[in-house]
This record gives C-alpha cells, sequence and structure tokens, in this order.
C-alpha cells in the first residue's frame, strides 16, 4: 500500500499530481458520474465499505475549518499554530487556539451526513456487512452521531498527551484548566493570555505533573503506526469507498482513495467542489453532503427484499 511512503501530515497538491504521474496503470478516466442509480446498485452489492470524510463534513455543523479566505484564528492560521515548533514556543497561544476550539466544539451537533453514516453503520452490521469512517475530523461528531468504528487519523481534540510520561487520555473538562476560563476568543485584536506555562493543563498522573498537549497530530508530526495499520488493512480489503467533504490536499489522507481507484474499487465522491482527484473517481456527487449523502445510503431494495 501506497499509504507508507506518505506518513506525516502536511498540506500539499504536488505530491499528489507527482504520485499520480507516476502510476503508469492509472488510467485517465472519464468526467465521474453522477449517476445515483448507478452508484445505489454498487453500494446494494458492497460488504466492505470505508468512508473518507474531512472538514466538509463538520463544516455543516458550522465547525470553523480555518482555512480559505478569512480561515484564521486571531492573525493566524492553523498551519502557523498545529505544530510542535508553534507548541513549543508559545504553548499558551497554542493552548488558547484548542481551548476555544473545544468550546466550540460544546455547541455544535452531527448534521445528516454524519447521521447517515451511523444509520448505515448500525444497519449494514446487522446483515454481516462493515462500513469503517476514516476521518481526518478531531471533533468527535462522528461518535456523536452513533458511529462506532471510527479511525481518527489526526487525533481526537477531546484527548490530551503528557509531554513527559506520554500519557494519553479522554478529557472533556470545560475549561480544561482554571487559567484558560475566558480565554482563546477568536477575535484578531485580542491580546495573548500569556498563561505561565505552569498554569496550563497538567499531567494528573501520580508524581508526574508534566505539560498536557492536544493528542492531535499537528503539521509535520507523524500519524500514529497503529491507526494507519488499521487504515491500510480497511483501504486493502474494501470493495467501495466514500469520500466525503475533503479537499485532498492534506497528507497521507489525499492518497488514501486514489489508491483505492487505482485498484479498480468503486470510488464516489461527495463534495461542494472539485478536488485534485475528483477524476480519478467513478462518481462525484457535488453539493452539500448533508443533502447528497442521506438518499445515497439509505435502505437500498435488495435489504427490503432480503437478496
Amino acid at each position: 500500500m501506497i499509504l507508507r511512503q506518505f506518513t506525516c501530515r502536511a498540506a500539499s497538491t504536488s505530491q499528489l499530481y507527482a504520485w499520480m504521474k507516476r502510476q503508469r496503470h492509472f488510467k485517465e478516466m472519464a468526467q465521474p458520474s453522477s449517476d445515483l442509480a448507478a452508484f445505489r446498485k454498487i453500494f446494494s452489492q458492497a460488504n466492505n465499505i470505508a468512508i473518507i470524510t474531512g472538514a466538509g463534513v463538520s463544516a455543516e455543523s458550522g465547525v470553523p475549518t480555518f482555512r480559505g479566505e478569512g480561515g484564521y484564528w486571531r492573525k493566524w492560521q492553523a498551519q502557523q499554530l498545529a505544530t510542535p515548533e508553534a507548541f513549543s514556543r508559545n504553548p499558551s497561544r497554542v493552548w488558547e487556539f484548542y481551548h476555544y476550539r473545544r468550546e466550540v466544539m460544546r455547541t455544535k451537533d452531527p448534521n445528516p451526513a454524519h447521521l447517515a453514516i451511523a444509520e448505515c453503520e448500525e444497519r449494514l452490521s446487522k446483515q454481516g456487512r462493515t462500513v469503517t469512517v476514516i476521518t481526518q475530523n478531531i471533533d468527535e461528531l462522528h461518535r456523536r452521531a452513533g458511529s462506532k468504528n471510527i479511525l481518527e487519523i489526526h487525533g481526537n481534540l477531546f484527548k490530551t498527551r503528557c509531554m513527559s510520561c506520554g500519557h494519553e487520555a479522554a478529557n472533556y473538562k470545560s475549561p480544561i484548566c482554571a487559567a484558560l476560563e475566558g480565554k482563546g476568543a477568536p477575535d484578531p485584536k485580542t491580546d495573548d493570555a500569556e498563561i505561565p506555562v505552569q498554569n496550563l493543563p497538567r499531567c494528573e498522573q501520580t508524581g508526574c505533573h508534566g505539560l498536557l498537549r492536544p493528542a492531535v497530530v499537528w503539521f509535520g508530526e507523524t500519524l500514529d503506526a497503529d491507526i494507519l495499520t488499521r487504515a491500510e488493512q480497511v483501504l486493502d480489503s474494501c470493495d467501495l469507498c466514500l469520500v466525503v467533504g475533503t479537499s485532498s490536499v492534506v497528507y497521507p489522507a489525499a492518497m488514501f482513495a486514489p489508491q483505492v481507484a487505482a485498484r479498480g474499487v468503486p470510488v464516489a465522491e461527495f463534495n461542494m467542489e472539485n478536488t485534485p482527484a475528483t477524476q480519478r473517481f467513478q462518481f462525484h456527487f457535488h453539493g452539500p453532503c448533508g443533502t447528497t449523502l442521506p438518499p445515497a445510503l439509505e435502505c437500498h431494495e435488495r435489504e427490503q427484499s432480503g437478496k
């Protein structure tokens, strides 16, 4: 599987184009189809479905994506804050950023796309069929929608990891520490809180008290090897792949669906716009995921007839 060549999180389209160019067996495809009936026929026969989701799904729940024009927290883009170097230089600022994101998520709910995926997983599991969500999102909206089989390749906003002992744990405190109470406002005129490092979130393991960081994969960091291995297994064995709300520019996730398509497996993209990988897929359904995905995943007549 190609994934092992792209284990670090990065944002670039040049890698995707270069890799595709090297794939001699990766033939140019015609314009992707938007024939829902044709997709539904393939869906009805699939036994192992992989669903790759990105920021576009969460955006429909009102979650800030911190991308494109206006995608700033104060005067910084996510790529300037979500790095080990940024945390080392200014852990207070980075924790303000993540505190803001954690508090925002308490006001957001799963949308019809999340719910359709969760319902599909539950329904097909009773038929001996599997649905696995491979998500780049860190917001837990899939879990809150009811999905069980989830691989969070970029980590989880509501987990922390100790910089000293490495202990990782769920953390739903609000605020996560007293010093962050009322902090994290995104307005560019807001001054940094400059919280002393000893007052930032600390490890509660006996005898540790090390500095905590969000248990997310920052730009330039390597993805969790166990999760990547499980993702590889899902992608190598799936007989249908859906790409939902992802821009196909963040690596290594941008390689997932093109590699599945390269071995002849049907891939359907659900997105508000075309992506660098769109032409490689059999299907493309344009529009909000919360509108296009539910009818694509609803119960098929084959399920009702038992055939």
